[in-house]
C-alpha cells in the first residue's frame, strides 16, 4: 500500500445494508422500499397466474416487477 491510494465512494454495500457516505439511511430505505413492493407484486403473480408457461410469466415480471420498481 506504499504508493496505492484509497478509492473514495459514495454508496457500498456490506451485508445487504447500504452505507452512504454522509451515514445517511435514505438510500437503504429507498431500496428496501422497492424491493418489498417487486416482491408483493411478484407474488402476487405467482397466486393468481394458474398456466405458469415461461414466456408469459416474463412478460408479466418485465411489465408489472419492473414498473412497479420505477
Amino acid at each position: 500500500m506504499s504508493s496505492n491510494g484509497l478509492k473514495s465512494v459514495e454508496v457500498e454495500k456490506d451485508l445487504g445494508i447500504m452505507i452512504t457516505s454522509d451515514f445517511k439511511c435514505s438510500q437503504q430505505c429507498e431500496y428496501a422500499y422497492t424491493n418489498t413492493k417487486a416482491n408483493r407484486v411478484m407474488g402476487t403473480i405467482r397466486r393468481t397466474i394458474t398456466y405458469k408457461e415461461p414466456k408469459i410469466m416474463l412478460s408479466l415480471y418485465k411489465t408489472l416487477v419492473m414498473q412497479a420498481t420505477c
